[in-house]
């Protein structure tokens, strides 16, 4: 195997690694392909198969050494996105028929008319007032 054919291989390796890369979203996959160019490029400066694979092993495990941690305290520190009945939680809304403790009442939340409920029995909130979505239970929205 000539220095042509070994460069030619760890191009062919790096596109095997990522191929699964796109398909399965591992990062580390995307490292070992790096790797995998990197020792390409030292079979294309004429190195030897040992220094091929030490440069293939030293560039991918820095890479999962370094990268890896900070992509995973990046993903970490995302915001989470709420999505449904629990994106409601905290609202605003707008009595559009008296709601007291019994469960009668009727609000604007998010540009949908709900039913609701007050947390606090004793509490009833006339129309127009504004309240804040504590909890969803069912279709109905529990205010205060």
């Amino acid at each position: 195997m000539n220095d042509i054919d070994a460069w030619v291989w760890w191009l062919v390796g790096a596109v095997a690694l990522g191929i699964p890369l796109v398909v399965t979203a591992m990062p580390e996959l995307g490292m070992l392909a790096v790797g995998a160019l990197a020792a390409a490029v030292a079979a294309g400066l004429g190195g030897g198969v040992v220094v091929q694979v030490l440069v293939f092993a030293v560039v991918s495990t820095a890479l999962i050494a370094v990268v890896r941690p900070i992509a995973t305290r990046h993903r970490a520190d995302r915001p989470q996105l709420l999505s449904g009945i629990d994106a409601l939680k905290g609202k605003q809304a707008v009595v559009l028929e008296r709601v007291d403790g019994s469960g009668g009442g009727r609000i604007k939340l998010a540009g949908e008319i709900w039913s609701a409920r007050s947390l606090d029995p004793q509490l009833a909130y006339e129309v127009g007032q504004e309240v804040d979505v504590v909890e969803i239970e069912g279709a109905t929205a529990i205010v205060m």
